[in-house]
């Protein structure tokens, strides 16, 4: 169809749903392709492309001056046709273009409105890019057209099928659909949607894909069975179907044989409005379908125009598409018939048939779709157009402030005002474009429905929109939704049950990408949320619950007095005190007597001091470690021993003294061992350990410490000894110590007396030496608390040791043999052995 015009605007439609390629016999020129199969939908847009151009010319304010013409080409959906058509176009008809002419002036034309294909247009608008020729489609989505570097001048009034797949995606959240499968066309249209929704519904998207199918695009009855097989047996119940009508009759041929009901489809808008579906044949299978459609409008005085559409008879060849449309809507034939032509039978046509009488979708003009894109796209070029002649030299947006004009107008300058057009449609929808060339998306949503009288109706449910202020929008009104099932209700279709807090969703090996597990969260980690992909960690003082879905303080171990172990080892202390005390008093009562007097009391009453100060300072190592317990500790423990070890080691030193003095010339030992330097003796050792532990606390002070190594779960407070090296020096000047008590005594234990106190002392020594060489790998080995145990074990065990074995003898004979406590018996014994 062409129309003259000041300015010519370019269309490719879809008239014919095929074409018939000739056979070549390589003998004489190829003959072109002829299209078949009438499409009443496509010959709709480009009359609607056509009453779009006369409405304009007949507007007084937009493009006043300039007549717009139109030049619309049929692709018989074939690429090769539509390409071929696009070329021609953009270059002009070959017979008007001579070599003489330079390449000035307007274009053939200025723009071109289509294609309706994806992949046609992909094809078309890569070479039409190249020379800045813009391209307004009206029908491709393919979400790939948006790419600004190699499509930049292709533009479109459909939205793309990106936000389609999120349109989709909002509907599967809305009734909280998370299980899902997907079929698709083996071309750009659906390979494009699917990786869109493998992106967008995935894991984070709250949904998952149990499969993903392509429907073959030749009659392939095994791959059909194949599909339908594995939509049978997942438990996904709703199909979400990305492809063109023509798929969807060889899939739904299919579906019937092998009776595949109870599913919930969901259409892409490409067979949303597919009537050839519509069928009570198919209806049991398809009720309840939900589709996105495209945005339905109104177009005032569009039947009027349609109606006054007659066929010439006289002028047009039968190749006329006219002439198609008039035989395929009233069922006639022309007469001559052509050539070739295969008589349609019924009446001859007379060019005055009433469009009026018959029902045809030609005329279904309050189901506006794609005709309605068309009309937005043919207007956008047309305010361009407009917003360009209305530029004034001088102030133009092109170099030297430049404008364009018809006279030499190059395609770009064209598209640089497309790129900003913005304008309001009489039915109020607002068309502007972003900076991919897409129009601000908005989708109708759609509901087939099977009514009780058999009728079947593709009723308005909803729409999704996206506006520059509130993002995207979802809009449905579930009362007017026919659901088809039994209960009337939407189906429940979810991959699993949600993972629980505590636990996190792992990916199955082998399965969908969106398939997990759950797996609960290790120890030290929580999740709180339902079917998250990660725990988080817990801050370093807290820990996991038992159910991983919240953080607990950690629990805080330490050798308390409220535990039964810490109640033992301070009950055993206060014991140790309380019978040193018991005994001082004894010894005390006692000082006078022989047994007391010999062994001497002095040295004994600072023993039972000392063992006293060690018994309470095991108390040090219980209860929360603060700095000045770690502190105080082991140099209370440190200075006690050593006192308690000094008094013992005086003692044998002054019963060999006293022995060596009784012997001839040995008098003079005992002015080495008299009272004052006995006191004496006993200062300087425990002086030297003083300045160990002052040295230990000045340089590397003991210290509280959170020890969070042995156990995950436990804070386990603990004093570090700060200085090994000062530890070690403390406990081995004890040791070297209490070796010497036990050598001294060990030599004075058969030296002539009737209570020699030098065998108690090598007893008291070997059970002494005994604890703390045990000590050492138990303090090693044992933990946290334990470790405190262990030291405190061996303080009392040690303590009692030395308590028991000497002042036990002498407390038995004082108390319960008191005929042995006299000078006598002391000294009776001796002399016999003299």
């Amino acid at each position: 169809m062409h129309k003259a015009g000041d300015v010519v605007l370019g269309g490719l439609f879809e008239i014919h749903f095929f074409a018939v390629y000739p056979e070549l016999s390589f003998t004489s020129e190829p003959q072109q392709p002829t299209c078949d199969g009438f499409d009443v939908l496509g010959f709709t847009q480009a009359q609607t492309m056509a009453f779009t151009i006369d409405e304009i010319n007949r507007n007084s304010h937009l493009l006043p001056n300039v007549t717009l013409g139109y030049s619309l080409y049929d692709n018989c959906n074939q690429l090769g046709i539509g390409f071929r058509a696009a070329l021609s176009l953009a270059s002009g008809q070959e017979d008007q273009v001579t070599l003489h002419e330079p390449c000035v002036g307007t274009p053939p034309v200025l723009g071109i409105v289509g294609d309706d294909s994806s992949t046609r247009s992909i094809a078309i608008s890569n070479v039409l890019g190249l020379y800045r020729v813009p391209m307004v489609s009206h029908y491709s989505t393919c979400s790939c057209l948006s790419d600004r570097k190699k499509f930049p001048s292709f533009f479109r009034t459909i939205p793309s099928d990106a936000f389609q797949v999120r349109a989709m995606i909002q509907i599967l959240k809305h009734f909280g659909w998370t299980w899902a499968g997907l079929l698709i066309s083996d071309n750009d249209y659906g390979l494009h949607a699917a990786r869109s929704f493998q992106s967008d519904l995935g894991p984070s998207g709250g949904g998952c894909l149990a499969y993903t199918e392509i429907l073959p695009w030749t009659d392939n009855p095994a791959e059909l069975r194949r599909i339908v097989d594995v939509m049978k047996k997942s438990t996904a119940r709703v199909v979400i179907v990305f492809a063109h009508e023509g798929h969807m009759i060889d899939l739904m041929e299919e579906v019937v044989r092998q009776n595949v009901t109870g599913l919930q489809w969901m259409a892409s808008e490409a067979w949303t409005a597919a009537a050839v579906l519509q069928t009570p044949h198919l209806m049991p299978y398809l009720g309840g379908t939900l589709g996105i459609a495209i945005r339905r409008g109104e177009i005032p005085g569009l039947r009027e125009y349609m109606l006054q559409i007659r066929p010439d008879l006289h002028h047009n060849s039968y190749g006329n598409n006219m002439v198609r449309f008039w035989e395929y809507t009233f069922q006639c034939r022309i007469t001559p018939p052509p050539a070739g032509w295969v008589e349609a039978g019924g009446a001859l046509c007379t060019g005055q048939e009433n469009l009026e009488n018959v029902e045809t979708e030609f005329l279904d003009i309050l189901n506006l779709r794609p005709e309605y894109n068309v009309y937005k796209a043919v207007y956008a070029l047309a305010y361009a157009l407009d917003e360009m002649m209305q530029c004034k030299p001088g102030r133009g947006p092109f170099s030297g402030h430049s404008c364009g004009n018809l006279k030499r107008l190059e395609p770009w300058q064209l598209v640089y005002y497309l790129e900003k057009v913005n304008f309001t449609t009489p039915f109020g929808d607002e068309v502007s474009f972003d900076e991919n060339g897409d129009a601000l998306p908005i989708y109708d949503i759609m509901n087939w429905q099977w009514l009780p009288d058999g009728r079947i109706k593709v009723q308005n449910v909803g729409e999704v929109k996206k506006s520059a202020f509130k993002g995207e929008e979802l809009t449905l009104d579930e009362d007017k939704i026919f659901w088809n099932f039994e209960s009337k209700e939407p189906p429940r279709t979810v991959r699993r049950e949600s993972c629980p807090p505590g636990t996190r969703m792992a990916r199955k090996k082998g399965e969908p990408e969106c398939c997990f597990d759950c797996i609960p969260c290790s120890e030290g980690k929580i999740n709180n949320k339902t079917d998250s992909m990660e725990c988080t960690s817990c801050p370093e003082d807290f820990w996991s619950s038992p159910q991983r879905d919240h953080c607990v303080p950690k629990k805080i171990e330490f050798l308390s007095y409220h535990e039964p172990l810490g109640i033992c080892l301070t009950a055993t202390s206060l014991l140790g005190t309380f019978i040193c005390a018991v005994v001082l008093g004894i010894f005390t009562y006692h000082r006078k007597t022989p047994i007391v007097r010999a062994n001497n009391s002095e040295l004994s009453f600072q023993l039972l001091f000392s063992l006293k100060l060690c018994f309470l300072c095991s108390l040090l190592f219980i209860g929360r470690p603060r700095l000045w317990t770690c502190q105080l500790r082991h140099a209370a423990f440190g200075i006690s021993f050593v006192l308690c070890v000094s008094c013992i080691l005086v003692k044998p030193m002054v019963v060999l003294a006293v022995f060596k003095a009784s012997k001839p010339g040995g008098g003079a030992s005992l002015k080495w061992f008299g009272a004052v330097q006995q006191r004496g003796t006993v200062l300087v050792l425990t002086s030297v350990q003083a300045a160990i532990c002052v040295a230990w606390l000045v340089s590397s002070s003991p210290a509280p410490y959170k020890n969070t190594q042995y156990h995950n779960d436990k804070i386990v407070y603990e004093c570090v000894v700060g200085s090994t090296i000062g530890f070690a020096v403390l406990l081995g000047y004890i040791g070297l110590l209490a070796i010497l008590s036990f050598l001294l005594a060990f030599l004075a234990r058969n030296l002539p007396d009737n209570f020699n106190e030098a065998k108690l002392i090598t007893f008291s020594m070997l059970i002494f030496c005994a604890v703390w060489v045990a000590f050492v790998p138990a303090y090693i080995s044992s933990p946290g608390k334990y470790a405190d145990a262990v030291e405190v074990f061996a303080i009392l065990a040690s303590s009692f040791g030395l308590l028991v074995a000497l002042f036990g003898p002498k407390c038995y004979i004082i108390l319960l043999r008191p005929e042995r406590n006299t000078k006598k018996a002391i000294m009776g014994r001796g002399n016999t052995k003299s």
